[in-house]
């Protein structure tokens, strides 16, 4: 492919934010380097990045800015690429026989567009139906909270809370829903600051359209305190 039509198709796919493959693309050698010196090196990339758009570095409001983004970068906003953090889902004997969906729903996402990293804020709703496993509450918004703190694509979001509980419950029937709203569409390009994104992976049971209805109904339901 030359290079004017690998640059078209690049700016394509970001511009209509489609992803390119189920897994985050990350080298092989992504964790040979430890976080002390990542965070340095984003350091002065973030340091040249803003004194190349013409701001006094030397300015006391704005030196300390690339160490404190190099570190946001690091440990909190894409600690999610770390396997090392990766939450250990563990599930229990089902052993009173709950045998009816269990959904977390508003679980809070935050996460970021892997096209123009900017945010991606919005709230998840995850559900499932014991084949024999159950597991704690707060390991559900663990692992969405773990899988969104990387650069993202929602849909593969989506995809990456299902499997990881599919795989932890021994079960395919595991749902999720996202509704967010994508700030590299309300903040900037077409500037629609009320559109949000839905997109939903059903497996196993929730394939059914009665079973998905149900699922919606619970997420509709008024159940502020």
């Amino acid at each position: 492919m030359c290079e004017h039509k690998h640059k078209e198709l690049t700016d394509e796919i970001g511009d209509n934010h489609v992803a390119t493959s189920y897994e985050n693309p990350v080298r092989d050698d992504a964790f040979d380097m430890p976080n002390e010196d990542k965070i340095k090196k984003i350091q002065g990339h973030v340091h040249e990045i803003m004194q190349t758009l013409g701001m006094d570095m030397t300015d006391d409001s704005l030196m300390g800015t690339p160490k404190r983004v190099a570190k946001m970068y690091v440990n909190e906003i894409f600690g999610g690429l770390d396997p090392q953090l990766k939450p250990k889902a563990s599930t229990f004997e089902n052993n009173y026989k709950y045998g009816e969906m269990l959904v977390e729903k508003n679980i809070t996402v935050y996460s970021t567009c892997e096209h123009h990293l900017l945010p991606i804020v919005g709230r998840a709703h995850v559900a499932y139906i014991s084949s024999g496993r159950v597991i704690g509450l707060s390991k559900m918004n663990r692992i969405v909270n773990y899988y969104a703190k990387r650069p993202q694509v929602q849909e593969r979001l989506n995809m990456q809370i299902v499997k990881e509980l599919q795989k932890a419950l021994e079960t395919e029937d595991v749902a999720c829903i996202i509704d967010a709203k994508h700030l590299c569409v309300n903040s900037r390009g077409i500037n629609d600051i009320e559109s949000s994104t839905v997109t939903s992976e059903f497996g196993g049971k929730f394939k059914n359209e009665n079973v998905r209805k149900e699922l919606l109904n619970y997420i509709q339901m008024d159940t502020k305190f």
